[in-house]
């Protein structure tokens, strides 16, 4: 209590630095706790940047390998379409042979622009990476570290805008991985009813890789967006219902097919390496 002989302001505390931005901004409670939560809200993030880390890795390595991709019937989703004079020596048949002998570098490195281009603009994968990589926010109620937020108005992130063409080029490659799916019911002299594991394997990719396209938020959009009366769409209104029931499953689908293309990858490295034998069922 102040008795009247102290200097002026020895009661009251020094004052502070004012806040830089961000969540510091001097509109926002001057809280000194950068968050109030006591629960592992790390683990999330960490986890998820440590399964995307680890997809990366493996798709690079796979990409730029540009060998064992093939094993008839079986031809890896990371190298199909196959588009370059590699195929040839493969014995794959008939190809688009774009880029002839000269093109020396893994077709991979082609095909997975449309997919990864598709996954990296995705809505769902958006938040991943936002959270686990550039912590924009981390989790629910932290901090981001930023002090300033524009979202994903500016460059490089509105070009996220473009996610809708890249759904196009999705369905293409579903279409192309489809067809290989089918091939996959053939041996290795090209005739039809054989069925090992690998087609087990190409089933269950296909299926995953269908439904997380098909969840996709710019799908629902498509399918049901900008009509006033349902009543008057019925069937558009039946499939806008059923992709909203994918959609609320779209994050499960998308770890799912993500596991199943890199496990079916692995599966034709495994055979084509000659470090496994296909089992034939029939």
């Amino acid at each position: 209590m102040a008795t009247g002989t102290e200097p002026p302001g020895t009661d009251t505390p020094p004052p502070t630095q004012p806040p830089r931005g961000g969540v510091r901004a001097p509109a926002r409670a001057a809280i000194t706790a950068p968050h109030l939560r006591t629960d592992r809200w790390w683990l999330a993030p960490a986890v998820t940047a440590a399964g995307l880390f680890a997809f990366v890795v493996y798709s690079t390595w796979r990409a730029f390998a540009n060998a064992h991709y093939y094993a008839a019937p079986y031809v890896s989703p990371f190298y199909s379409p196959c588009l370059a004079e590699n195929c040839r020596t493969m014995h794959m048949g008939p190809n688009a042979d774009l880029f002839g002998s000269w093109w020396a570098i893994s077709p991979a490195i082609i095909i997975l622009i449309f997919p990864l281009g598709f996954r990296l603009t995705c809505y769902y994968y958006r938040k991943a990476y936002y959270r686990s990589f550039w912590a924009s926010p981390p989790a629910c109620a932290v901090a981001e570290p930023h002090g300033k937020y524009t979202g994903e108005t500016r460059f490089p992130l509105i070009l996220q805008n473009i996610h809708r063409y890249f759904f196009y080029a999705a369905l293409l490659v579903a279409g192309v991985l489809t067809y290989d799916t089918v091939l996959a019911f053939r041996d290795q002299h090209y005739r039809w009813g054989h069925m090992g594991l690998g087609t087990v394997v190409f089933l269950v990719n296909i299926v995953l890789i269908w439904a997380y396209t098909i969840s996709c938020h710019s799908c629902r959009h498509i399918v049901g967006g900008k009509l006033k009366h349902f009543s008057k769409h019925p069937v558009r209104y039946r499939a806008w219902q059923y992709v909203g029931r994918l959609n609320a499953r779209h994050m499960q689908l998308a770890w799912a097919s993500l596991v199943s293309v890199a496990l079916a990858d692995f599966y034709v490295y495994l055979v084509a390496s000659g470090a496994f034998d296909d089992p034939r069922f029939f």
